[in-house]
């Protein structure tokens, strides 16, 4: 894992929500990615977001340069 867990974190506080377009979250969780989204999409960080304008609740993919890989 190239970038830190905390780079993950403000990676995906700059995402903005995929419902409003804000990037004011209510709640952000960023944990390792599971070994087979590393093997599958090199998904190095996954991050659960919970905007905090709309409520949406996304998911963020951050591989090992920093870069979002897939949201959901």
């Amino acid at each position: 894992m190239a970038i830190t867990q905390e780079r993950a974190e403000r990676i995906a506080r700059a995402h903005a929500c995929s419902g409003c377009q804000e990037y004011s979250y209510r709640k952000v969780a960023v944990k390792p990615s599971s070994e087979a989204l590393r093997d599958s999409l090199r998904v190095d960080w996954v991050a659960a977001l919970t905007c905090g304008v709309c409520g949406l609740v996304s998911e963020v993919g951050i591989d090992g340069e920093g870069d979002v890989v897939y949201v959901g």
